[in-house]
């Protein structure tokens, strides 16, 4: 039996993954859990699992949970804040921590993780996006793995086996295309939240749903597979495939390609996570290739989605870039989901903070300077978009 603990059990990720556990008791148990406020469902998820250790990151929530799970016993320990979240992460005897908090703020717990030699399920990828000059130096020291949990980097993980060293020659990253895949770019300029949030094919949270959207996801990613197979970002691409079957594929140096595929489920990927290098039996709906109809591909379109290039420039540009594109997109998202700002001046606005941050780049920057980058582009984020209200006010 696998001992796990779950960062972000009451999001996307975490009840998905709690979902696993539930299927295959005799193969999982929890040690910790962590959330961030939502204190009914993380009540409910501590008495079914029972965790040794859980902690909410609102501290104001605390109160509240301690008296949800009242009579429970034995007791789990309880803490709150981002602190609390941090001991969760490295406590006990868990194997495996799935970082499914969304966002930068998984980034510090991550770090304490993998500092107690426990190998990280990563289902957070603005993790390694931001702090991979400071979370690669780490996995190496501890001798833990990094098991991609999402579905893209896991398919090039599951295609990568057996594959010898030096073997992998380019990586292509599969786009549902998002919401607005079939929208013409012209309407774009329309375009609410409610509209963004139709995804075609996936079940996720409401932040990757946008980014999805944008295609910042995608470029996102095309960082993140840099730092976790090593490849230059010549040769990672990304190619939109409507039907979201082939999850990825990897070109290897003799023209072969191989492809994962399976149905859009996020419960695959974390199963192989979870479960790695052991491929275990599900009930689970089959794949039926007769069925599922045309495969298609095109490419993108970078007028359609600027967010993509401005994430190979900041992966190009390294150092402290990624983690400054990454905290802008966050804040951004979260102005657009707060209908502060229109959907097309989400890239408008994290491009303008790349380029503000350009001369304060360092090629080799520390943990301090990773996450002062994060708090100077949040900043700057809300200071552009409040000069664009005011300019539109004025005109």
């Amino acid at each position: 039996m696998k001992a796990l603990t779950l960062l972000g059990s009451t999001g996307s990720i975490g009840t998905q993954t709690l979902d696993i556990v539930s299927q295959y008791p005799d193969r999982f148990r929890v040690v910790g859990l962590a959330a961030g406020r939502n204190v009914e469902r993380f009540a409910e998820q501590i008495r079914q699992f029972r965790p040794e250790i859980c902690a909410i990151c609102d501290r104001e929530k605390l109160p509240d949970l301690k008296a949800a799970i009242g009579d429970l016993d034995p007791q789990p320990l309880l803490l709150a804040g981002d602190e609390g979240v941090v001991e969760v992460a490295r406590y006990g005897d868990a194997e495996v921590v799935v970082t499914g908090i969304v966002g930068c703020a998984g980034l510090l717990p991550t770090l304490a993780a993998i500092e107690a030699g426990k190998n990280i399920a990563l289902a957070n990828k603005e993790t390694l996006i931001a702090g991979a000059p400071v979370v690669l130096p780490l996995v190496e020291k501890h001798g833990v793995k990094l098991l991609p949990a999402d579905s893209e980097h896991s398919a090039i993980f599951q295609c990568l086996q057996g594959v010898p060293p030096g073997g992998l020659h380019r990586i292509l990253l599969t786009a549902s295309g998002g919401a607005f895949r079939d929208w013409p770019v012209e309407k774009l300029a329309t375009a609410k939240v409610t509209d963004a949030l139709k995804h075609p094919n996936w079940s996720m949270g409401r932040k990757i749903t946008i980014d999805s959207a944008t295609l910042m996801n995608k470029g996102l990613e095309v960082i993140e597979a840099h730092y976790l197979f090593g490849l230059d970002y010549d040769h990672i691409e990304i190619l939109i495939h409507p039907q979201s079957i082939i999850h990825s594929l990897i070109e290897l140096q003799d023209t072969s390609v191989l492809a994962q595929l399976g149905l859009p489920d996020m419960r695959l990927p974390l199963l192989y996570a979870l479960s790695y290098p052991e491929r275990i039996s599900t009930d689970w709906e089959r794949l039926n290739l007769l069925k599922s109809g045309d495969l298609t591909f095109r490419a993108p379109d970078h007028q359609k989605y600027p967010c993509m290039q401005l994430a190979y420039a900041a992966g190009r540009a390294g150092g402290a870039m990624p983690a400054v594109l990454n905290a802008a997109n966050e804040q951004a998202v979260a102005l657009f989901l707060e209908e502060k700002i229109t959907f097309l001046q989400i890239s408008q606005l994290i491009e303008q903070v790349c380029d503000r941050y350009q001369a304060h780049n360092r090629s080799t920057p520390s943990l301090d300077d990773i996450l002062s980058a994060d708090e100077w582009a949040r900043q700057n984020i809300l200071s552009a978009s409040a000069d664009q209200r005011i300019m539109i006010s004025l005109s």
